[in-house]
């Protein structure tokens, strides 16, 4: 069986083709608050840098990450914390913002 995060991760790999994708189990971070469960995968933290996101506005590329994750809220994920670049916007950026 796989974890929420790999199906996370294989569907915006096969979507977006990310230069640099970052999925996160931050799910122990929110123990006891809406939404949490104990056995944890409810909240996720992801750094997506790809180029379908040229041109889109920040609402739009969260959309469609959203879209793309439905049938994952059906399951019980709770929260995506998302951070969506393009590769030029990841690239201007410091490391220490990487």
């Amino acid at each position: 069986m796989t974890s929420r995060a790999d199906r996370i991760e294989a569907l915006l790999r096969q979507h977006f083709t990310p230069a640099v994708l970052r999925v996160a189990d931050d799910s122990h971070r929110h123990a006891g608050h809406a939404g949490a469960r104990p056995g944890g995968q409810t909240h996720y933290s992801v750094l997506l840098v790809s180029d379908a996101f040229r041109g889109q506005a920040r609402v739009a590329r969260s959309r469609a990450v959203h879209a793309l994750l439905d049938g994952e809220f059906a399951g019980g994920l709770h929260a995506l914390a998302l951070t969506l670049r393009t590769p030029e916007e990841h690239a201007a950026l410091p490391e220490s913002a990487a």
